[in-house]
């Protein structure tokens, strides 16, 4: 959980710093750097409405325990949490180049009409966003226990990460290309949704909500059981103990889905999940190679037309 939970909130946080860095480095660069604290501002006020939204999630999540539905509310959470956590990778990878010339036309708008409001405004739903993300992803990867997320290690490490990178980014000390970091980043966010995505499964399937062809594709107990409880089964039945302990079968269960006797549902669900995100990354990159080459030709057949 700590390991996921430090990969999020350093991304979301990174993004959200990147965002705001960038407004407020743009201000100073204009003559406006008075416009500032106004941008501060509603940052700091987009991270206080995201803690109210961590504790309104958690007060609603209880809610569904005391009713019975907390196994419901767990699986349409991971299943949710799956699908947002692919698309924010896409979309910061189809965004990441782009990024710094919005952001900045949308503050010379703001600036140009004194737009206080705007700026505030504008700061606070970037960063809330990024806040509100953290939160259903913690929601998803602890079942729930939000607050065991927000105060664990991982989540404040991924935030210092996140604060190192950022302001050494605009010291201008660290040069990374904002669309390769994303791009390794979102490939380990793309793991940790597809776990999300079987561990849903895999629950649906405990509760009995769907069945199984085959509850158990393979049974890899004997070299990486899933569970510490697993290892001492294994040992207690056959007498010998299983190459890995049961403690590693935790943590790659916990940040990719790891399950040492997976059903074939499971296992397709996995392999499938890839299969898409592979199509749509190729399908993204055929539509971009169409926009550049459409000009070249037309370029191609003017000057052919002029030749004639």
């Amino acid at each position: 959980m700590e390991v996921q939970a430090l990969l999020i909130t350093f991304r979301e946080a990174l993004e959200a710093l990147l965002i705001v860095g960038i407004i407020t480095s743009y201000l100073k660069r204009v003559g406006h750097r008075e416009y500032t604290k106004y941008v501060w501002l509603g940052a700091a006020l987009a991270v206080a409405a995201s803690v109210g939204v961590a504790m309104l999630f958690q007060l609603v999540f209880t809610g569904f325990a005391a009713m019975g539905s907390e196994t419901y509310l767990k699986i349409g959470i991971m299943v949710i949490s799956a699908l947002l956590l692919t698309q924010m990778v896409f979309w910061m990878a189809e965004h990441s180049r782009d990024m710094k010339k919005s952001v900045e036309g949308k503050m010379d708008q703001f600036v140009t009409a004194g737009n206080v409001a705007g700026m505030v405004i504008h700061s606070f739903l970037v960063v809330l966003r990024e806040g509100v993300e953290t939160v259903f992803f913690f929601a998803a990867i602890t079942h729930g226990n939000i607050g065991a997320a927000m105060q664990g290690w991982g989540a404040a490490t991924g935030v210092v990460i996140a604060a190192f990178v950022s302001y050494f980014f605009f010291k201008g000390t660290m040069r990374i290309p904002l669309k390769t970091f994303f791009k390794v980043t979102g490939a380990f966010i793309v793991l940790i949704a597809a776990g999300l995505l079987v561990q849903a499964i895999s629950m649906m399937q405990d509760i009995g909500l769907i069945g199984s062809v085959m509850p158990h594709v393979y049974d890899l107990t004997w070299l990486l059981p899933e569970h510490p409880i697993d290892y001492e089964h294994y040992v207690r039945d056959h007498g010998v103990a299983p190459v890995f302990s049961g403690e590693v079968g935790v943590f790659l269960k916990a940040l990719f889905g790891y399950s040492s006797m997976p059903s074939l549902e499971e296992v397709l669900a996995y392999i499938g999940y890839f299969v898409v995100v592979y199509l749509l990354v190729a399908s993204r990159r055929g539509q971009k190679k169409a926009v550049v080459e459409k000009p070249a030709v037309a370029s191609l057949e003017e000057q052919a037309k002029n030749v004639m």
